[in-house]
């Protein structure tokens, strides 16, 4: 959970919309009241089309972990009167794509179809989020495959490690524990169960939506309340916030091999603060920034102890944490963790320094914008963008944010946020001269 988490923020903060005059987002309220964002692409007759439901694996019900992530890989496994190969042939006959997942904070659906099929293809997303089978063949068959990721998982140090930081920094709440759920908790998932994830999940009161392509606003409106406007009207409360525990506590699981997988997180920043892009340009020098980051040179380039280490920050709906992660061998990773905390320290105390900060600034309004391209992606960031409250003049104004952070901005913050006491660890191997606090 932590680690496509943090990657999902990383998208949707850094990113910033291609400087082109043609892009151009526009809102658009369905005649059935659906609001959603939309970027007209005629150059290519197809559309993208993604939609997000806030609450995602967060609204499983307590002793019931994993049935929102098995409740959306069954979607597209059949719907109405079509069963699961059938379903399959549909979508394949008329050239369409179809995404459906979920995370601690929403469910996700993409869909990208073709102009001449588009109709089509609405029909048949509105009878996959409005009429699923949970047919029990399927239901076994997506399950076995869950199981094996759990399993799988189970085998992994890095998912351990992620597994152990999330539950010690969020506890019994919904983001301390993976929501692909456990082996038993899987296992007992009964098609009742899934039925009731599905109408907890999926409905009009938490839905953003955004597409781009070959589509109009008003044909968009249309399309929206035919997909969307059978689905119920409010669905499951969301959960509570939670604030995060960071005790400075070393938390260890033996694992056998050479290696030891070793994760370290502290407190966060929402990012309706207003010192957050100050923070986000402080994580780039921290960890974020690739080679040129401070613990990419302390822990790699001088000593040598690891190939990469890297740090994120991300504000989940009902929470925010920094974390970071670094594998080493089992006779660095005490040395590796102190040259961490040494790090900590050292930027929250004597700060960044200017080139630093012009350098990052360079890549966050430079680098990344060069990466975005493509309808797919342009819808996937719109939602995002709304889920975050963003408006939609936030592309155009985006650099000028991160250019007006100043040194002191960023020097303030890292001595506000970063907090060496509370850095916390968990470290899954056979780490030597390592010991537990916990």
């Amino acid at each position: 959970m932590m680690v496509r988490a943090l990657a999902l923020m990383g998208a949707l903060v850094c990113f910033a919309l291609p400087l082109r005059a043609e892009v151009q987002i526009q809102e658009v309220t369905s005649p059935g009241g659906i609001k959603a964002w939309l970027v007209e692409n005629h150059d290519i007759a197809f559309t993208a089309l993604n939609i997000r439901f806030k609450g995602g694996t967060s609204l499983d019900e307590a002793g019931k972990r994993g049935a929102v992530n098995l409740m959306t890989a069954l979607i597209e496994e059949g719907a109405g009167d079509l069963d699961s190969q059938a379903f399959a042939a549909a979508r394949d006959g008329m050239a369409a794509e179809f995404g459906f997942s979920s995370d601690s904070d929403g469910v996700s659906i993409s869909a990208r179809f073709l102009t001449d099929t588009s109709a089509q293809a609405t029909d048949l997303l509105h009878l996959a989020l409005t009429k699923p089978r949970f047919d029990p063949e399927a239901i076994e068959r997506v399950r076995g495959q869950v199981l094996q990721n759990i399993a799988s998982n189970a085998k992994d140090p890095n998912a351990i490690a992620s597994d152990l930081l999330s539950h010690a920094a969020f506890g019994d709440h919904p983001y301390g524990s993976s929501g692909d759920g456990t082996a038993d908790s899987v296992q007992a998932l009964t098609r009742d169960d899934l039925l009731a994830a599905y109408h907890g999940a999926l409905a009009r009161d938490r839905i953003y939506v955004a597409a781009a392509g070959d589509i109009s606003a008003a044909d968009l409106g249309k399309m929206l309340d035919k997909i969307l406007g059978d689905l119920p009207a409010t669905g499951a409360a969301q959960p509570a916030d939670v604030a995060l525990t960071a005790k400075g506590a070393v938390i260890t699981q033996s694992f056998p091999g050479p290696q030891s997988a070793i994760s370290f997180y502290q407190g966060g920043i929402k990012f309706e603060d207003p010192d957050y892009f100050a923070a986000t340009i402080l994580n780039e020098i921290l960890g974020g920034n690739g080679f040129s980051s401070r613990l990419m040179d302390q822990v790699r380039e001088k000593r040598g102890l690891t190939y990469g280490i890297d740090t994120s920050l991300a504000a989940y709906d009902h929470g925010a944490i920094l974390a970071g992660s670094v594998a080493t061998s089992n006779d660095k990773a005490a040395e590796a963790m102190q040259v961490i905390r040494d790090v900590w320290a050292d930027v929250a105390k004597n700060g960044v320094t200017q080139k630093e900060l012009d350098d990052t600034k360079t890549y966050l309004t430079g680098s990344y914008p060069l990466r975005f391209d493509g309808n797919a992606r342009i819808a996937s960031i719109l939602v995002g963008m709304q889920m975050l409250g963003l408006p939609v003049t936030y592309p155009a104004t985006r650099n000028a944010k991160v250019q007006a952070v100043t040194l002191a901005d960023v020097n303030r913050v890292a001595a506000s946020l970063l907090t060496p006491d509370k850095l916390t660890f968990v470290v899954v191997g056979d780490a030597k001269g390592v010991a537990s606090s916990n």
